[in-house]
């Protein structure tokens, strides 16, 4: 759907999940909403906008009066004073996907159009309900797996981040506008803006985008979570660490080394954060060994799911000394996000020297006694945030950030122009690409391939 389609259709769609439900809604939005929806049920009171309202189902091809086959709740919302700003009707029925799809139905037979993808809150958008960053919170709530994610996805949708660029606009728009004033007066004795002046002003700007973009360390994986492999040698306790993560039996754990044989997953929370935690077959085999070929492809699994993830923990045995292969894979990680678990340290004795792991930071840990877990844990938060705290109107996908990014970029030219002594009309292009980079965070310039494929990834009936 274009973004300047008209809304003088009246669109319908079923907003709740497929199949069987306590309850399901049947949405109605536009200019024939409120009398399809009286078409499609018998309601006991008449519709009034702000009031839910009882209604019967019915079956058109039975008696009017034996004919009921649900009742349903009936709310109204004039417009503008609705999601959309149009008028807009949900029916709440039982959650029979036959009465759902009967409602549905017979709302297309009596006019309206099915809605497609994010079509509800598109409308809300382009009718000034919502800005762009708060209507893509609108699927982020809805796809929260972790509270924090909800957490986010609802600050972002009462316009948190929409706050935190708002007094920057605010702050470029006086600038431009000063500027502008001193080129269109500059023959009227109207003093032009400084050189000075200039550079104070893009100063006051940039120290927030800047805080803004850092946010985005932590915001983009609070979004998308990471992968976090657990990578070593066969029976270092590899399965064994990743029960005690996971906090339940979930990988098979013997005395037998080889025992894992392929990768087993598992996605967990970790403050917040989903993590995917990739538990694989022991690596061994590149020093002339013969192994069974499940084995073999096994490891070739756990170098994938090694390549593929964006953390890696590698278990070293302490009761063992390194060998070559386990060498050759600290080496390997170094400059990745990783981190060695020197595990078994219950079985150590306190005057063991550890291996050395090279540049890679450490942690100890007994997988069997659960001594160091919560360490551990608190290390891979650290690697995954990089250590940036949260905070509000985090950014939280690539869309924004690169939004930003444009903004910080287009703010030092100008700084570099004016500087330089380039004339005001120069400074302008760039301090006008500033602003379209925010508007375009929100939504004012967005073009309309950019919507479209923004609402197409929402579900149909939101």
């Amino acid at each position: 759907m274009a973004a300047s389609e008209s809304n003088l259709d009246t669109i319908a769609a079923i907003s709740t999940p497929p199949g069987r439900g306590g309850i399901g809604i049947v949405r109605l939005s536009g200019p024939q909403a409120a009398q399809i929806a009286v078409d499609l049920v018998r309601l006991r009171p008449p519709l009034e906008p702000g009031r839910a309202r009882l209604a019967d189902v019915l079956d058109e091809s039975a008696a009017i009066d034996s004919g009921r086959i649900d009742e349903a709740l009936v709310t109204f919302f004039a417009a503008p004073h609705s999601y959309t700003g149009d008028d807009l009707v949900e029916i709440s029925a039982h959650g029979s996907p036959v009465v759902l799809e009967l409602l549905l139905r017979r709302a297309l037979e009596a006019g309206a159009r099915l809605a497609e993808p994010g079509e509800f809150t598109q409308r809300a958008f382009l009718g000034g309900r919502l800005d762009l960053t708060q209507a893509e919170a609108v699927r982020d709530l809805i796809e929260a797996q972790t509270l924090t994610q909800a957490r986010q996805a609802a600050g972002q949708l009462g316009g948190a981040l929409s706050r935190r660029v708002q007094p920057v606009k605010n702050l470029l728009v006086e600038l431009i506008a000063l500027l502008e004033a001193g080129i269109d007066f500059a023959e009227d004795d109207v003093d032009v803006t400084t050189q000075a002046e200039i550079a104070h002003r893009i100063d006051e700007l940039t120290p927030p985008l800047t805080a803004l973009a850092a946010s985005f360390t932590r915001g983009r994986i609070v979004h998308d979570g990471l992968t976090l492999a657990i990578v070593g040698r066969p029976n270092a306790g590899k399965s064994s660490l990743f029960n005690a993560l996971v906090e339940r039996d979930r990988a098979i754990v013997t005395a037998t080394p080889g025992t894992t044989r392929d990768t087993v997953s598992e996605r967990i929370s970790l403050d917040g954060i989903p993590l995917e935690l990739v538990d694989t077959a022991g690596l061994r085999g590149s020093l002339g060994e013969k192994l069974e070929e499940a084995e073999q492809l096994g490891i070739v699994r756990s170098r994938e799911a090694l390549a593929d993830a964006a953390l890696v923990l590698v278990v070293l045995d302490q009761t063992q000394p390194l060998n070559d292969e386990e060498r050759d894979l600290l080496v390997s990680l170094a400059g990745r996000p990783a981190l060695a678990v020197l595990n078994k340290c219950d079985l150590v004795s306190a005057h063991t020297s550890p291996p050395q792991c090279g540049s890679l930071p450490t942690v100890t840990t007994s997988a069997l006694t659960g001594e160091g877990i919560p360490a551990l844990r608190d290390r891979i938060l650290t690697l995954a945030t990089g250590g940036a705290a949260s905070e509000p109107g985090m950014l939280t996908s690539l869309r924004h950030h690169q939004s930003i990014t444009t903004a910080l970029a287009a703010l030092a030219d100008a700084a570099h122009a004016n500087a330089t002594a380039i004339p005001h009309e120069m400074i302008l292009i760039d301090l006008y690409r500033a602003l379209w980079a925010l508007d375009s965070l929100t939504g004012q310039t967005t073009p309309d391939d950019i919507l479209n494929l923004i609402f197409a990834t929402f579900c149909i009936g939101k």
